[in-house]
């Protein structure tokens, strides 16, 4: 056998040994009641250790372990965009919309001038930590309301509504942060207003263009071929088709400049809006829990180790904001809203972040040190894993001690 042989053989051989670990990793995560997204960043650590001692992956490898990450954005991204409820959110607009403006400009702004201010960080890493400081991953607490059997409450349901909000309104921020930065970087920031303004207007162009090219799709074209899909196989089967027209729209987002998972976003949406090509979801699950682990592991591959300790004290100042933001931003008008029942929970359910936070700071690290370092990564990792254990811990806490919640939701 070649030694080229041998390589691949012995990366194959890691990835499905990856693969395995991933699955004990999840199960062992439920049984603790932590999210999953923790062990595999710690397992991409623990390869990023094992590799500068031995120099197992090569460069092979890690372009291997690249593309598993790429495809296991495109899978999140993609069921984020599936799960939405687009139409069911517009009937639910007004109760949430106040708590979503609120989460919003308060976690950009804070994580804005906690960065450029505090820490002294350069502008566009700020804008990074701002934009990142914006998403929630509200999937993390979900789960504790299930447990809880209250997420068809007042409560639950407005965190659901708030929480789709959110997620559309993270990936445009990211999409529009994506295309400003290289533009800022390669013009200074003398001129900055008219950098933005223009870089947001070709921006927007090309967004209309796309999403209506998404739109005529989903349109026109999405349920009759959901239906010859249903026709010619059996499910699962048909899933695999929605799932490879999915790869085909984010691929056309990024050959449009946007980024390939803002198009697995909206690949989801097209899909979405019809109930039998939502039906395929589980069918889908395979494939999300077979990639998606890759995403983190990757991000866990990714981080410094030298880099790390000297993050900690930066990690920590951004983790204070982190949650300050979330529960001031999104508790705040909660609070207005429902009582300081509902301001707690919803508030604490805000607090993880984790998939698009990581997504934007991933992209960040890609385009080099003047977008994100490896200091500044390293800090939004240890943001990410904290709020990821303790909001849920909390959360449930919260749970137990308050008082018998009201289900329906209130107008």
């Amino acid at each position: 056998m070649n030694e080229s042989a041998q390589t691949l053989s012995l990366l194959i051989l890691l990835v499905g040994a990856i693969s395995t670990i991933s699955i004990l990793i999840k199960e062992g995560m439920t049984r603790l009641g932590l999210p999953s997204l923790v062990g595999y960043l710690v397992l991409g650590f623990l390869l990023r250790l094992a590799d500068s001692q031995w120099q197992f992956l090569g460069e092979p490898g890690q372009e291997i372990f690249e593309f598993l990450a790429e495809v296991g954005v495109i899978s999140l991204l993609f069921r984020v965009g599936l799960e939405s409820d687009l139409a069911g959110l517009m009937h639910q607009l007004s109760r949430a919309t106040k708590i979503w403006i609120g989460d919003i400009f308060v976690n950009g702004g804070l994580g804005f001038v906690t960065s450029y201010w505090l820490l002294g960080l350069a502008f566009i890493p700020s804008l990074f930590i701002a934009i990142a400081f914006t998403a929630t991953s509200v999937g993390v607490s979900i789960g504790v309301w299930q447990e809880e059997n209250v997420t068809d409450s007042k409560y639950g349901e407005l965190l659901l509504d708030v929480a789709e909000l959110d997620d559309i309104s993270g990936v445009i921020l990211m999409a529009l942060l994506f295309a400003i930065a290289p533009a800022i970087q390669d013009s200074g920031t003398g001129r900055l207003l008219p950098v933005i303004a223009k870089t947001s207007g070709i921006f927007f162009l090309e967004a209309v263009v796309f999403g209506a090219f998404c739109y005529v799709f989903s349109r026109f074209f999405e349920a009759k071929l959901t239906k010859f899909f249903r026709r010619i196989e059996a499910p699962p089967e048909p899933m695999l088709e929605v799932v490879g027209i999915g790869f085909i729209i984010a691929a056309i987002a990024g050959l449009l400049g946007f980024s390939v998972a803002i198009g697995a976003f909206f690949a989801g949406l097209v899909f979405s809006r019809d109930p039998n090509a939502v039906k395929f979801d589980a069918s889908f699950d395979s494939l999300y829990e077979l990639f998606t682990p890759f995403f983190f592991i990757g991000i866990g591959l990714k981080i410094n180790p030298s880099a790390l300790t000297a993050a900690l004290g930066m990690g920590g100042i951004l983790l204070l904001a982190a949650v300050l933001g979330k529960l001031i931003g999104a508790g705040g008008p909660t609070l207005l809203t429902t009582g300081w029942t509902g301001a707690a929970l919803i508030g604490v359910s805000m607090v993880p972040r984790a998939e698009i936070t990581m997504i934007v700071m991933g992209k960040g690290l890609s385009l080099g040190e003047w977008a994100v370092s490896n200091q500044v990564f390293a800090a939004m990792v240890v943001v990410s894993a904290v709020t990821s254990i303790l909001a849920p811990i909390i959360l449930r806490s919260l749970l137990n001690k308050l008082p018998e919640i009201p289900t329906g939701v209130s107008n």
